[in-house]
């Protein structure tokens, strides 16, 4: 598998948030948002074995493991090392921009699938039939970049079926639109999500490896 990185840090975001985790950053990705804060993932890396990943994974000794990228889905292999660290024992988070179909990915992982919205410029690409696979452990996110986005977002929420644990999370986009406006309107709305903020990008801001 080509990796960009592989770290341990603070998750930043999603119900793992404020644990210490492991993240292995593979490379490539398929789709270009707009707001997008891991280009440098976009080319490059290393080739590396499963077996090698899953030793540097270990010599870091954490409990939680995030599979990100880019978009890991792009890569064929990532079933695989998924399921590997998920018999290792590992409380294991995938990151996807859900443009690929999940269903090759361990249910036993939480599967954290992005909501593209009008204003990433990518909301074509989502595949919405990845809705009727998520279990009760998996999480749905949509980040927002207007009023508009807002808007979108509240009207797909109310035309999916989603289980009952699955959480869904409204983030801000940095620089678009502020933390607060975002929160109120949630309050306003009596919305039924969860408001995040990038805890990583308050620590240490876009730099690689946190």
């Amino acid at each position: 598998m080509r990796v960009t990185e592989i770290f341990c840090s603070l998750q930043g975001e999603a119900k793992a948030a404020g644990r210490v985790c492991t993240f292995v950053r593979l490379t490539g990705c398929p789709l270009r948002c707009h707001y997008c804060d891991t280009a440098y993932a976009f080319h490059g890396g290393e080739w590396t074995r499963l077996d090698a990943i899953l030793a540097r994974v270990e010599a870091f000794a954490a409990r939680d493991v995030c599979v990100t990228g880019g978009e890991p889905l792009a890569q064929p292999n990532v079933a695989p090392l998924v399921c590997r660290l998920c018999d290792a024992g590992y409380e294991v988070s995938v990151e996807t921009a859900g443009a690929l179909d999940i269903r090759p990915i361990d249910a036993r992982a939480s599967r954290v699938v992005d909501i593209k919205t009008p204003d990433s410029g990518e909301a074509a690409r989502n595949r919405w039939d990845n809705i009727e696979v998520l279990t009760d452990h998996d999480q749905l996110k949509f980040v927002i970049c207007s009023r508009e986005d807002y808007e979108w977002s509240k009207r797909r929420l109310a035309e999916i079926t989603l289980p009952s644990g699955c959480i869904v999370w409204f983030s801000p986009s940095h620089g678009q639109i502020t933390a607060r406006d975002l929160a109120d309107w949630i309050v306003a709305d009596r919305l039924l999500v969860r408001f995040q903020l990038q805890l990583h990008k308050q620590l240490w801001g876009d730099a690689p490896g946190h």
